[in-house]
């Protein structure tokens, strides 16, 4: 970093969602560069110091509004529009492995899930079944790069950055349960869904 450079300011905001507070951080040009659940904010902080340079140094973060479009977008989303945030704009940082693997998992589509030695074919890399892991765990923007929607070879879930509970329930938004999760998984939902139809709204 050149010395006489000034640290980026980024900013954050809280947006609610029905699987908890979401923390979604911005630059000046309004690209999104972070969301993350707010009781995983040690995990946003650190991955924006991995990309984005030590705080205070490579950026600053402070309280600021999100732009529209990313708070409209996120409600879409929840209210069942799968595609509403498919057109935001991002900037990531990280590394060209990383970038690739992320730009492969824009291009899952909701509904559908992938596994990691899929995912690893798609970029090019076809034994890299475990860098593609690691990849897709540092994903500094959730829901936005659906990191959700990659699971095990066995359809398993697998894990996620956000918690399995909120893995399952996206999945289930998206109509996707039912190709995810182990048999058991498979099983205890449809007892939760026929025991409690509301259960989504109340996740």
């Amino acid at each position: 970093m050149n010395r006489t450079s000034r640290p980026e300011p980024l900013t954050v905001d809280r947006i609610d969602s029905p699987i908890g507070a979401i923390l979604v951080v911005h630059d000046g040009q309004g690209q999104l560069r972070a969301l993350d659940f707010e009781d995983h904010a040690p995990r946003m902080r650190q991955l924006l110091r991995l990309y984005h340079g030590a705080e205070g140094i490579g950026h600053t973060l402070r309280d600021g509004p999100a732009p529209h479009a990313t708070r409209h977008a996120l409600e879409r989303y929840f209210a069942g529009d799968l595609t509403a945030v498919d057109g935001l704009g991002i900037m990531t940082g990280g590394t060209e492995f990383q970038r690739a693997v992320w730009a492969a998992l824009r291009r899952i589509r909701p509904g559908t899930t992938t596994t990691y030695g899929a995912l690893a074919r798609q970029v090019g890399r076809p034994r890299a079944m475990r860098a593609v892991g690691a990849a897709n765990g540092a994903n500094p923007i959730s829901i936005v790069l659906p990191c959700h929607r990659v699971i095990g070879a066995d359809a398993s879930l697998t894990g996620y950055g956000g918690g399995l509970d909120r893995k399952r329930w996206l999945l289930t938004h998206e109509g996707a349960m039912a190709g995810a999760g182990s048999v058991a998984d498979r099983a205890g939902q449809a007892a939760a869904r026929a025991a409690a139809p509301v259960m989504r709204d109340n996740a």
